[in-house]
């Protein structure tokens, strides 16, 4: 791991990878209009104007969903190369998805008894 090839490519994927997100703001700091009015400040949704406050506070349990599914899709992303290479893993592959699962089931066993899969209006 000493070849500084290697290096030179993790350098440049770095560089990449903090260019790729600061450039549009970079970028908007210059083409962004400076003088908000208004009319500028309103709230716009499909042509109505809004009524009440804008910023509503909305309730932890959304959050609480999203970040649930967010895990499970993850997982789910996780079985699908591991079931390709089943046979070439063999028994280690087959413990170490176990206990992937198993940790996950856990999680879930969790929140399940949090009640954070309870949905009330």
């Amino acid at each position: 791991m000493s070849d500084p090839v290697v290096y030179l490519f993790l350098g440049c994927f770095l560089l990449g990878a903090l260019a790729v997100p600061l450039f549009p703001v970079l970028l908007a700091r210059f083409v962004a209009p400076k003088k908000p009015g208004p009319i500028k400040q309103e709230s716009y949704e499909c042509g109505v104007e809004a009524k009440g406050d804008v910023w509503v506070q909305f309730r932890i349990q959304y959050y609480v969903f999203a970040i649930l599914f967010v895990v499970f899709d993850v997982e789910a992303l996780f079985l699908f190369p591991w079931a390709v290479i089943f046979k070439e893993a063999g028994v280690p592959g087959l413990i170490a998805m176990g206990i992937f699962l198993g940790i996950l089931a856990l999680g879930l066993l969790y929140a399940w008894i949090e009640g954070a899969l309870e949905w009330d209006p």
